[in-house]
């Protein structure tokens, strides 16, 4: 085994070589993670809500009317994430595909289980994408590239399949908030431990009384599922994984011929939000290029573990699929709710009538105070009228502040298929 990059204590040490692809093969084979599920139900349930698979939709095609038919492609699926997408989205169809003989058999026992008569699934590297011969509207590759001896070359062999005006969902692990996990790789990595039952099993004991100032402690604490066998062996034992700062991630996406259409939730990474907004420095982070701003909000923030993005094709037509509110189009933008907010109307700030909070985001300095007139039309959203049907006489440069607020701190996604 070599050593790909130069270790800097929150970068692992990276496999490479020609065996690495059948290690993480066979690594997967014996501990499958996600770990698998026999039950979709409640999974179901959820996304029967309309507005929840619109904003899902929108959140990627924010200038297209909303469908759900289209081909979908889960590269690296696991043992549930195709059938999930399967599960959701019943007028789609749906291809999985997996290096793991161990998910692409859970997979296909939970599609039998629930007729998901519109899934495939293929025991396939990324890489060989294109014999399936398809080319998809939406790819979901999440958790899959940082595990890759190659993820350069997966990456472009997805932007092959991608539809021209498709959009890719994808997630890699970030530095910063890793580094209690790359030490205990180092750990493991000194003393020899390499996965098995009883190495795990070890390693559980040695995390109970791991010291409280520990860089991982935070993690253990918020999330105790992490001491479970399997997350345990992904975190700890995986035969490959690397980390990708914000601009090494954005230079990989560039690499492939995609372009960053937006961060599945930008709050932490933009300047207008939370105590980024409050800095000294604010305005000279404003004055930034995008792709500075972001990653000087990485930075500052320092305990990101991933990164997840929605980019499109960089010969995507129309090129940039950008929300702006510096045009005239935004008042024929149709707000939807995105499911994860909360409205608070507790322990409120001086002068706000509610605060609002996205519970998917982790930092908690970001949310959104909001004053009486502004709940008035927080309220009035209800994903069918548009901003300028939502304002009253006079309110549409109050509506423009406060609805772009609300996109930026992810508390709606937005439908521009309206605009004239």
């Amino acid at each position: 085994m070599v050593t790909a990059q130069a270790n800097d204590g929150r970068q692992p040490e990276v496999a490479a070589g020609p065996d690495v692809g059948e290690a993480i093969k066979t690594f997967y084979e014996l501990y499958p993670y996600p770990p698998p599920i026999d039950d979709l139900d409640a999974y179901r349930r959820r996304w029967q809500d309309l507005n929840r698979r619109r904003a899902a939709f929108h959140l990627s095609w924010p200038e297209k009317p909303f469908t759900e038919e289209r081909t979908i492609l889960i590269a690296g699926c696991g043992t549930s994430q195709a059938a999930k997408h399967a599960a959701r989205c019943p007028s789609a169809r749906v291809i999985g595909i997996d290096v793991s003989a161990t998910s692409v058999r859970h997979t296909d026992e939970l599609r039998r289980k629930y007729g998901l008569t519109n899934l495939e699934i293929h025991q396939l590297p990324i890489d060989r994408v294109a014999d399936l011969g398809v080319t998809f509207e939406e790819i979901v590759c999440t958790g899959v590239l940082h595990h890759l001896a190659e993820p350069e070359t997966a990456l472009r062999a997805l932007r092959d399949v991608l539809h021209p005006d498709g959009a890719m969902h994808l997630m890699v692990y970030a530095p910063y908030g890793r580094t209690g996990i790359y030490m205990l790789q180092q750990f493991c990595r000194r003393l020899g431990i390499v996965a098995g039952d009883e190495a795990i099993r070890d390693m559980v004991v040695a995390l109970n009384v791991l010291p409280a100032a520990h860089p991982l402690a935070r993690l253990l604490r918020e999330a105790p599922d992490f001491r479970q066998e399997a997350a345990l062996a992904d975190a700890l034992l995986n035969p490959r994984d690397r980390a990708y700062s914000v601009t090494q991630f954005l230079d990989l996406i560039d690499g492939a011929g995609l372009t960053l259409s937006r961060w599945v939730r930008q709050a932490p990474y933009s300047p207008h939000c939370g105590v980024m907004a409050r800095l000294p420095q604010a305005s000279k982070i404003a004055a930034l290029e995008p792709a500075q701003q972001f990653a000087t909000a990485e930075l500052f923030r320092g305990t990101m573990m991933s990164h997840s993005v929605i980019v499109r094709r960089d010969d995507c037509p129309g090129s940039s699929q950008a929300i702006s509110f510096s045009g005239d189009a935004w008042p024929d933008y149709v707000p939807v709710r995105v499911p994860d907010t909360l409205c608070v109307q507790e322990r409120l700030p001086p002068g706000a009538a509610a605060v609002l909070i996205n519970r998917a985001h982790t930092d908690t300095d970001i949310y959104m105070p909001i004053d009486a007139r502004e709940q008035r039309l927080v309220d009035a959203v209800d994903g069918e009228r548009s901003i300028g049907e939502i304002a009253d006489d006079g309110q549409l440069d109050i509506c423009r502040t406060l609805f772009e607020r609300l996109w930026w701190y992810d508390q709606v996604v937005f439908d521009g298929s309206r605009r004239r």
